[in-house]
């Protein structure tokens, strides 16, 4: 079978290739899914680069997110259960690049005309990594409530747009953190309720401070941001940190710029705030299947709405993977670039 391997970390266009591969077998509790369609997600190039939560061991094939049909289970009543069935594919150790892929069958969701309203093949293979995650943070996480802000950092992201939709379908106010001037009119328009430009290398946290001020119509002293969420880390993340309100939540779930965040004590002690880390493969664990069947149909309904549906760019075959991942990585693409792999 064809898969996208790497044999060493390093940029995705030097060290991705397509290669012919055996075809593994599942063991027990494990399934074998042929994969029809994956995203190319920041993540997955975090991995190849080696920058990623998980280190690679190479040779390795990238992959968190996909969608397919499980071909076989390797035994027990749950993967038994999966055969014959089209899946969300949520893959902790990478692999969906590939004509198929073994998973354990706790990483695979069920995609039924009940609980999806057949949602478009594109939709299914995007569902997890942005629409999942940004409902779960919003709205089971931080709970933000009706009226209130919520910050956001790299908000140009097709995740971003996510949250500024979810904000006008629930209520909340978002503010927009951004690294380009050019994208304050286009979050915009695209309905958040205050985007600004912060780049760390050209503003001050003192800046920053006052065009988050600006924006919600508070003091400098007396900061109304209760909820936020960053995906970028380094000198961004931590700015937000200097602006947390009383008893604000931050979640961390993203590590864009690659650098640590820099935590004074008391911009959490004088507020009271909490920094939690997010990560989603960790959340759904926490979850029985009842509890991701109903999550799947909460988010096949806002997709179908609109509200969590993913903007499709470009697609791609494997054996086109360079090309696909420079699409991937160029700046201001306009929607998810995706690979197909197989016809249903």
């Amino acid at each position: 079978m064809k898969s996208v391997v790497f044999d060493a970390t390093g940029a995705p266009e030097s060290v991705l290739t397509v290669k012919e591969v055996s075809e593994p077998d599942p063991k027990h509790g494990q399934v074998k899914v042929r994969m029809l369609c994956c995203p190319i997600n920041p993540s997955d190039l975090m991995f190849v680069r080696g920058q990623y939560t998980l280190s690679a061991d190479c040779p390795a094939t990238p992959g968190f997110e996909g969608v397919g049909i499980v071909e076989s289970a390797g035994g027990g009543l749950r993967a038994k259960m999966m055969v014959g069935k089209r899946v969300a594919v949520l893959s902790r150790q990478g692999g969906n690049w590939a004509e198929k892929n073994i998973v354990p069958a706790s990483q695979v969701i069920p995609f039924s005309n009940l609980l999806t309203g057949r949602l478009t093949l594109e939709q299914q293979a995007t569902f997890f990594v942005n629409p999942v995650t940004a409902f779960v943070m919003c709205r089971e996480v931080l709970r933000v409530p009706a009226g209130e802000w919520l910050l956001q950092t790299a908000a140009g992201s097709v995740l971003g747009h996510m949250i500024i939709r979810l904000g006008k379908r629930f209520g909340f106010k978002t503010l927009s953190v951004v690294r380009r001037e050019a994208q304050v009119a286009e979050l915009k328009s695209a309905g958040a309720d205050a985007a600004i430009w912060f780049d760390p290398e050209q503003h001050s946290l003192d800046q920053f401070r006052a065009a988050v001020a600006a924006a919600t119509g508070a003091s400098t002293e007396r900061s109304v941001i209760r909820s936020a969420i960053d995906c970028v880390g380094g000198a961004t993340g931590s700015a937000v940190i200097a602006v947390l309100g009383k008893r604000a939540n931050m979640l961390v779930f993203g590590t864009l710029s690659g650098e640590s965040l820099t935590v004074p004590s008391r911009s959490l002690m004088t507020p009271g705030a909490t920094i939690s880390g997010f990560w989603l493969g960790n959340y759904m664990e926490t979850l029985k299947l009842t509890a991701k069947l109903k999550l799947v149909r909460t988010v096949s309904g806002l997709i179908r709405e609109g509200v969590l549906a993913s903007e499709i760019g470009e697609s791609f075959q494997l054996e086109e993977i360079v090309s696909a991942v420079r699409a991937a990585e160029t700046s201001g693409r306009g929607g998810k670039i995706l690979l197909n792999i197989a016809a249903d």
